[in-house]
């Protein structure tokens, strides 16, 4: 089984998306404790990636019901803004 897909960015101002699509070849979901923030978000004006449907490389949110050994489980993610962020819509504590 390949990794989870993210099916959908809302965040407009990513360099990665374009037409609500992650182009980044895969992102990383939590940096700060059991917060689920996209760590791949990056706004610096440019445009990323080729990727079609990025994957979810890993997930360091241990608080989350898809996170096993620090891989996504789910079946596939939606990233949008929430909290001033970039954030994993798909999170679930367990």
């Amino acid at each position: 089984m390949g990794a989870p897909k993210v099916e959908r960015c809302r965040v407009v101002d990513c360099c990665y998306n374009r037409d609500e699509m992650c182009h980044a070849l895969a992102i990383t979901v939590g940096g700060r404790g059991d917060h689920p923030a996209c760590d791949t978000f990056c706004d610096y004006g440019l445009t990323g990636g080729e990727a079609a449907m990025a994957d979810i490389g890993a997930c360091k949110v241990s608080e989350c019901a898809y996170n096993q050994n620090l891989e996504c489980k789910a079946s596939g993610i939606v990233v949008a803004p929430a909290q001033d962020e970039a954030d994993c819509l798909t999170f679930k504590r367990r």
